[in-house]
């Protein structure tokens, strides 16, 4: 029985081996891509031995306003992200308060949709009100794939929570806004930070809106990285050094919020 436990233990970290290089294989590979000239990027045999250098990183920011792409990605990313938690807060909790799981499923299906159906009409209807390729233009449609997500995290975070203390919050005189707004959210803190990681990071990654609906001074790091692949050609040491730049502040995120990201993740987030 002895040895049968040390095997399966064994078995255990083989697995989680596994999966982190699965996991971190292509994370390095990139990395270390962005240091090489575009040449040795694609070569075969595969060049492990080389003489790193930074100049795809200092043409990056030199000759192109990447600065400008990483500033825009932020006020989009995370204006759709605090624009969908608004929306999808007040929603959850009704919700979850009336036990009704329809505007969920509502919600879910709109998000399910191709993003390409929504492309045409949205063009249309932003130009005739003169915002198409504006920062709000970017936010109202990235707020599409941000709100469901945050809604269905925290309905399932909310209906955790016991009713009677909501209730003994409206006995104390609270309205429905203010029992969500001190003691619901409070208590589902780890549910807020999931929502927001999550949300943000998806926003953030999202390319297929921006590449229509943006213009050169709201492009957004994953409109920028694009430019480098083209038909016949595409830089590729250039296009790792970009994809780097652009993976940085969701792993930073990640990174300093993992352990509310954890919790979260196996308290609620994961429920219902």
């Amino acid at each position: 029985m002895h040895h049968i436990g040390k095997a399966r233990k064994a078995a255990t970290y083989i697995q989680y081996l596994l999966i982190s290089l699965l996991i971190l294989v292509p994370v390095v590979w990139l990395v270390v891509s962005s240091f090489k000239p575009s040449s040795a990027v694609v070569s075969y045999p595969p060049v492990f031995k080389f003489t790193p250098i930074i100049d795809n990183y200092v043409q990056l920011f030199k000759n192109l306003p990447y600065m400008l792409y990483t500033l825009n990605s932020i006020l989009i990313a995370g204006g759709s992200t605090i624009l969908g938690l608004l929306l999808a807060v007040p929603a959850a909790f009704a919700v979850s308060w009336y036990k009704k799981s329809w505007p969920t499923s509502v919600a879910l299906l709109a998000r399910m949709a191709p993003g390409g159906l929504y492309l045409l009409p949205w063009y249309i209807i932003f130009s005739r009100l003169g915002i198409n390729g504006t920062y709000l233009a970017l936010i109202l449609t990235h707020t599409v794939i941000t709100m469901p997500l945050s809604l269905l995290i925290m309905a399932s975070f909310f209906d955790e929570l016991p009713r009677e203390l909501m209730e003994c919050g409206m006995v104390d005189g609270y309205s429905l806004g203010g029992v969500i707004l001190k003691i619901a959210v409070p208590l589902s803190a780890p549910g807020m930070v999931v929502s927001t990681v999550l949300t943000f990071i998806l926003s953030w990654n999202y390319f297929l809106f921006a590449l229509v609906l943006s213009k050169i001074r709201t492009t957004p790091l994953t409109v920028a990285a694009f430019k480098f692949v083209g038909e016949g050609v595409t830089d590729w040491g250039m296009l790792m050094a970009a994809a780097t730049v652009l993976a940085i502040p969701p792993l930073v995120i990640t990174f300093f919020a993992q352990k509310w990201l954890v919790q979260g993740l196996t308290y609620g987030a994961v429920k219902g």
